[in-house]
């Protein structure tokens, strides 16, 4: 386990209801997960690694009819979870450690991938890899370019790392995924920088 990632899952639960509430509903987000479901079939499972408390990203891939199971570190945002979308299902669980046993149409870690130091992302594709069907697509965000950035919430230290772009080119290839878009710091999204890749069957 790595201190400043530990920290992450502590700060997200002492300030669930904070972040849900600042968290914007707006859904900015719409032209890649419109991207995204394109490469999935109707009605396919998508699990969302880092789920928050659903809104407005598992709210919407829900509202398209997509199977959905959560996972977050934090028991305050999954019980959200389950009292907004009752019909997903949730798991109050680390990334890092993650092992659900089955394979899934679609991966998503919006804004929460990037919260685990440079080692950690790494072993992540791992994992990606292992709960991915043939041909599923996979969609994370990131930092433009290799570093740490340390930013603030409520007054707390927000922990937030990033890989060279060629690296992630390189652990997505190793581990069986093609890059299908890319873009660093969108403007029409928030200014994040967004990977979209799928599992060559």
């Amino acid at each position: 386990m790595n201190e400043e990632a530990d920290a992450i899952l502590g700060l997200y639960e002492r300030h669930a209801l904070s972040f849900d509430r600042i968290r914007g509903k707006q859904l900015f987000e719409k032209p890649w997960l419109d991207r995204f479901v394109a490469l999935l079939p109707p009605g396919g499972a998508i699990l969302d690694i880092g789920c928050g408390s659903g809104e407005p990203i598992a709210a919407d891939l829900v509202g398209r009819g997509f199977a959905l199971t959560g996972v977050d570190g934090s028991p305050s945002l999954i019980d959200l979870c389950r009292f907004r979308l009752p019909s997903g299902e949730w798991h109050v669980a680390d990334m890092r450690r993650l092992s659900l046993g089955r394979r899934f149409a679609g991966l998503i870690a919006w804004h929460s991938f990037f919260h685990l130091t440079m080692d950690e992302q790494r072993r992540m594709f791992a994992l990606f890899a292992d709960h991915a069907a043939p041909g599923a697509a996979l969609m994370f965000t990131s930092g433009p370019g290799e570093g740490v950035a340390i930013g603030t919430f409520e007054g707390e230290p927000l922990y937030h790392a990033s890989l060279d772009p060629d690296e992630y080119r390189r652990l997505l290839y190793e581990h069986g995924f093609e890059v299908v878009a890319h873009v660093a710091e969108d403007p029409a999204c928030g200014g994040a920088t967004v990977w979209l890749a799928r599992a060559i069957a």
